[in-house]
Parts: C-alpha cells; structure tokens; sequence
C-alpha cells in the first residue's frame, strides 16, 4: 500500500499522514526553540559582555533538563500513549519558558539557567514520544521514511529557525522578538495537537479499514518466518514477552505472536523487562552510539555560528545563513536515504543490519573528514561552508541507522530504549557543550582541538554501533 491510498479522490486523508506531520510541526517547533539560542547567544554576549565559559554554560542548561526526562518519557509514551506525553511537554513547558527566556536573561544570568533547564525538561520527550507513536501508526516497511523525515525535521526547524533568528535579532525588536516569536508558533502546534494528535490508529474515530488493517496487518506479517530472514543478524534467537509468560527464550522453531493480536489484548504496557532489555547487546549498540554521536552533534548544533563568526569572521548578519546552508543539504539528503534504506530492505532484501552499518559508516566518515577539512585546508568562509556542507549531507545517513534501531529490534518497547539512548546522549551534550567554551578559553580560541575531538567521538560511535548492532526483532 502506498502513503496515500485509491480512494484519494474521494478526499480522505490518511490518518497516519495526519500524525506525521503534526509530528514534524512538533520537532521542527522543538528545535527551532532550542537552536535560536546559539543566534541570539552572539547578540545577548556582546549585550550582557559574556566569554566564552559563560557562553556554553548558558548554552548547556538546556541539556541539564533534557536528560531528565529523555528516559521517563519514552516509558510514559509507551505506557500512557504519546499523544498526552508530547502534548503535556510542548502545551505547559516549551511554549511557557521560550516566552520567559528575555525576561530572565534580563534579571540575571541565574535566571536565564533556570529558564533553559525547564526549557529542556519540557522538550526532554519529544523524541521518545514520536519514537513510539511511529512504531504504533507506522509499519516496518515505512519506518525508515517516517524515521528519517522526524530526523531531518531537526534541521528543518534549525534552517528556518536560524535566518528568522538573525532577521529578528537584528531588527529594531532585537534579540528577545526571537522568543516571543517562537513562543507563539509552540502555543498554536499545542492547540492543534489537542484535536487531531492520537497515540493509537485504533483510536482514530475518522481512520478507514483499509488503512487500519494495511497499519496492522503489515507489521504482523513482517515479524513471520517468511519476513524473518531479512531481520537476522547471525542468530535465529529472539524473544518473545506476552502478558501471561514474559521473558521466555524461544528457539528457532518458534513463532512471533502478532504484533496486532498482543495490541488487541491491551493498549499499554503491563510489565517492562528491564532485565533482558539490558542484558542485550543490541540495546547497547543504539545507547553507545547515541552517547558518542551526540558528543559531536550537540557541540555543532551550538557552537557552529559562533565558529564562523570567529573561525572565518563572517559578518553577524549572515551567520544564520551560513548555519542553515549544511542543514539544508542534511534534510534533502536526510530524506533521500530513509527511502533507500526502506527500499534496499524490502525490494532488494538486503539485510538490516547490513544496511544500518552501511548508512553508519557513511555518516560518520563524511562529517569526520569533513570538520577535518574545513580546519586544517579551509582558507576562506566560503571553502569552509562547502566543506560542512558536503559534509552535513553524508551525515544525514546516519540517521537511519541508530534512530530506527529501536524499532528493529523491539517495536513494543521502541519509545522505552530511545528515551534510555537520548538520556545518555543528553549526557556529552550537557559537558561537551560546556566544555567546548572552556577549551576555547584556554587555548586561545583554537577551534582545531574541537573538531579534533569531535571526530575521536565519531569513530567511537561507528566502533560500538557496528560490533555490536543487531537488525532482528529481539523484544516483543
């Protein structure tokens, strides 16, 4: 089945498209709200007479209130459904502490942390929840696309977010418009959510059968014998948790029961296996890798701006063009790689763990070569620009590799590992971030021992993530 179904004339709109752009509205709102603080950052230091060390601690806060709720969230998504999660995250936090953000950074610094903290508290369970509400309205045969769309939405809410920034904060309403402005844009997404958001497609009163049982049915029948080949990682092992004899090692010989028969019997989790879910090494190749991805990801994300304004002296009216360039070749080629990691999977029966390797191993050396280049064999701002560039366009692969892994190898606790995998990712993004402006302090703004850095992370996370990653349903 197709994204939109026959019937299309007859103007029905399928509801998990519906889901997946509200989805999209709520991470490019979210990043939009985290990132115009690395541009409006460079007009409130040269306001406030900020260095560097202060500079990343503002900037890190943020993740000091994202890391507590990476994890609690993906187990709330999973058992109360992310509709409520996601809604209650976005309605009461982020929209609130944006609009706050200019009124505490102007009383004192102390307020301006404790605005960021709750800012990442709110914004904490963005991920976890889309994660499970993906695995719920989207088959396997989607999930790749509907993955990587969520992914690249980042970079759509940083690419818009960004030029709109600089626009603002060197207009006559200077830098705090910044927040006022995408403070409103989160209140109108958390009115919308209310009406049309649903955790379940079950519970969607307008959903038509034929999509419904397209949504259900296909996730049953790709976990069969006749599916299974595709998702084997050198084992025939998997495990099975049901509500009446969970945790249960089958052997080959056994049978998945359907996703959509263990969905009918309820909606939400009874019992969560912490043992065999840590015990896995697969579980551990998606945290790893999000814990030494993130060392590099967060510390471009923030401090990208602030390098080509210093690095290359690029005028301050323009660094938020610069900055949105990379992102934007990350979202088309961030699109284009979930299609062919979909397709390699279910047209040309490649392996998942094969595949998911292959898009790792392409995103990790584009963006290490690629932060090399541009420090040590960059003259200008324009070399430097395409080098990232380029860059930022291979990275893109990565994320359908450890993003969708979840979903891989344990559907029915998807949101649960993701929210155990961005928790530890909040961790290096909190002290990478703050340790970048502390590095930069002290050796004398040499931006080479940063990217240096950021590269060593990279090959750690392509290390861990390929030993250790599985591609088979393992938890269900």
């Amino acid at each position: 089945m197709v994204l939109i179904p026959a019937n299309w004339r007859s103007g029905y709109i399928p509801k998990r498209i519906i889901t997946i752009i509200l989805c999209i509205f709520a991470v490019i709102i979210s990043y939009a709200d985290r990132s115009n603080m690395s541009i409006a950052i460079v007009y409130m230091a040269k306001e406030f007479s900020w260095g560097h060390s202060m500079q990343g601690y503002i900037l890190s806060s943020f993740y000091f209130g994202y890391f507590a709720t990476q994890f609690i969230g993906g187990v709330l998504a999973d058992k109360f459904g992310g509709r409520r999660v996601l809604g209650a995250g976005d309605a009461a936090i982020w929209t609130l502490f944006t609009l706050l953000t200019p009124i505490s950074a102007r009383v004192n610094i102390y307020c301006l942390i404790l605005c960021r903290i709750c800012l990442g508290i709110g914004e904490g369970v963005t991920f976890p929840c889309i994660v499970s509400l993906i695995t719920k309205w989207f088959p396997p045969e989607e999930r790749s696309r509907a993955v990587s769309t969520m992914s690249v939405s980042i970079f759509i809410g940083m690419t818009i977010a960004m030029p709109i920034s600089n626009m603002l904060g060197s207009s006559q309403f200077g830098w705090a418009s910044i927040f006022w402005v995408f403070a409103i844009v989160g209140f109108i997404w958390s009115v919308i959510w209310q009406f049309f958001g649903k955790s379940d497609p079950r519970d969607y009163s307008g959903i038509s059968k034929e999509e419904l049982d397209w949504i259900l049915e296909s996730k049953s029948s790709s976990y069969s014998e006749d599916h299974f080949e595709n998702y084997q990682s050198g084992s025939r092992e998997y495990i099975t948790i049901t509500d009446d004899d969970r945790g249960i090692l089958q052997n080959e010989n056994d049978v998945l029961l359907p996703e959509n028969q263990m969905a009918s019997r309820s909606h939400s989790i009874t019992k969560i296996p912490w043992k065999l879910i840590f015990s896995r090494r697969e579980v551990w190749a998606i945290v790893l890798g999000q814990f030494f991805d993130s060392w590099g990801y967060f510390i471009l994300l923030n401090w990208l701006p602030i390098f080509y304004y210093e690095y290359f002296h690029v005028d301050i009216n323009l660094i938020g063009y610069y900055t949105a360039l990379p992102y934007f070749l990350y979202i088309i080629m961030g699109f284009t790689s979930g299609y062919i990691c979909d397709y390699a999977i279910h047209q040309l029966n490649i392996r998942v763990l094969t595949v998911r390797r292959s898009v790792n191993l392409i995103g990790m050396l584009g963006i290490i070569i690629s932060l090399l280049f541009a420090t040590y064999l960059a003259k200008t701002s324009l070399q430097g620009l395409l080098i990232i560039t380029i860059g930022f366009g291979l990275y893109s692969f990565e994320i359908s590799s450890t993003n969708v892994s979840p979903m891989d190898i344990a559907p029915k606790y998807a949101g649960l590992i993701a929210g155990l995998a961005y928790t530890c990712a909040a961790v290096p993004a909190f002290f990478g971030v703050a340790l970048t402006g502390w590095i930069l302090e002290i050796t004398g703004n040499d931006w080479s021992v940063i990217w240096s850095m950021c590269s060593l992370f990279y090959i750690f996370e392509a290390l861990f993530f390929c030993c250790l990653a599985g591609g088979e349903v393992i938890i269900d």
